[in-house]
Order: C-alpha cells, then structure tokens, then sequence
C-alpha cells in the first residue's frame, strides 16, 4: 500500500458528510450540470408562490439559494443530522423544517401551490397531489435510472436490468398520471463525472450511499487500491449520473 493512497484513504474515510454541499470535492472530481439549471428555475417559481413546501430538503442547500421566499415555506426532511442542518440554515428565513415520516407527508391537504424537491428519496406521488391546491405546481430534479453506475458495477459486479431501469423517467409520469397530475414537462440528461483521486471515490461513496450500499473502506479494500493504481495512470474515473426534470400540475 502506498503512503499516497494511505492518506487520500485516511483523509477521505474521516471528514464528515452531513448535508448535501459537495464543496470538499472541489479540484477532486467534476460533474456536468443539468442544461436546465433546477436551482435557478426552481427559485423563480418560489418567487410567484404565495405557499411552497420542499421535499427532502438535505440540508436546506438548494433552497436556501432562493432570493426570494414565499409567504409560508414548509421544508421536510428524514436524515436526523440533515434536519439539523436545515433548520439552522432556513429557520432564520422563517421556513418551518419538520421531520418527515415514512409514508405520509406531515402537510397540511390542499395546502400549497408549489411544492419542489431536488433529489427526492422517493416521489411520493399520491402524498404530492394531496398537499397540492387545485392549480398547484410539483417541480422537481430527480435521479434518473443507472445513475453513476460505472462506480457501482465497479465495485458490486454488473447489476440486472430491473435494478439498472429504476428510477426511469416514463415511470415517474405515469405515477403522477395515476395520482391525478397532469405532466407538462419531462426532460432527462446524462451528465459525465471525473473523479481525479481516490479520495474522492471515497468520499462520494460515503455520501451518497445508495451507489453502492454497504460500502465501507475495509470491505472494498482491494478494490479500492486498484482503482487508484487505475486513476493514477489515467489521470481520472469517469461515470456518468443520470438526472431528468419533471413538472406537474394539479387539475
């Protein structure tokens, strides 16, 4: 084992990964954005909004990008140290941040005319409709099927056509179709990603732990050690996430 690899693992395995801010990978690893820009399009529909309701807000990174705040502003979110996270960041804009549960969205029916989410655990598309007033807006980014998949089959082996279809984008239409939404827009994207060092491996897989679950540096110790003997060589790993846009209206 090289004393390099040592302390990029060393490094990487130790800082904390709370929250959504991918600031630590900076000069480490890239990723093409979305042509649609969710952030700046998502902060112009709450800037119309009178109520509005963030789903699976992580650490109120994205929203908290918004200049401009509706009247009432409700963010939800399940990850206990993201919660804390959040309501520190958005409470002192005057946004409630309540934790979520598991099948039901802690809202109010009829509620709110815009509801957004950026990287949703789960559209939860009848819950969605139900919070939604008549004429309400639903705006979301969401993670498309075999997102980052050249890191997963790296390390997991190649996976079944099911679990490389998941999360696909007619899926989501037809769920919002059958909770009573009208889709008015759905546009989708592959987006290449470096990653420049093995820490950056590292880190991003204890972040977004559904790449490849149950990762844990001693359980993929060798292979780690190959991958870096690989981007050492070619100068970085390269994978692609894959992301689509939805919008949907309430009749």
């Amino acid at each position: 084992m090289s004393r390099r690899f040592a302390d990029l693992i060393e490094e990487a395995a130790t800082v904390p990964v709370d929250g959504w801010d991918f600031g630590w990978l900076a000069g480490r690893a890239t990723e093409r954005r979305p042509s649609w820009g969710y952030a700046r399009a998502m902060a112009a529909r709450m800037a119309l909004a009178d109520t509005a309701a963030d789903i699976d807000t992580g650490g109120g990174e994205v929203l908290a990008e918004a200049e401009r705040l509706p009247r009432r502003v409700v963010a939800t979110e399940s990850w206990r140290p993201n919660l804390t996270l959040a309501q520190a960041r958005l409470g002192p804009r005057g946004v409630h941040v309540v934790a979520a549960e598991a099948d039901r969205l802690p809202l109010t029916s009829a509620r709110f005319d815009l509801v957004v989410s950026r990287h949703p655990v789960q559209a939860r598309w009848p819950e969605i409709a139900r919070i939604l007033t008549p004429g309400g807006r639903y705006f979301s980014q969401e993670v498309g099927p075999a997102s980052v998949f050249e890191l997963s089959e790296y390390f997991l082996g190649p996976q079944p056509e099911e679990v490389r279809n998941a999360r696909h984008p007619d899926a989501a239409r037809e769920a919002a179709r059958a909770a009573g939404l009208r889709v008015v827009d759905l546009r989708s994207e592959r987006l290449r990603m470096e990653f420049f060092d093995i820490g950056a491996v590292v880190y991003f897989l204890r972040k977004v732990v559904w790449i490849v679950p149950g990762f844990s540096v001693e359980r993929f110790a060798p292979e780690l050690e190959a991958l870096h003997r690989q981007i050492e060589a070619d100068g970085c790993f390269v994978a692609h996430s894959s992301r689509f846009l939805i919008e949907a209206v309430k009749p």
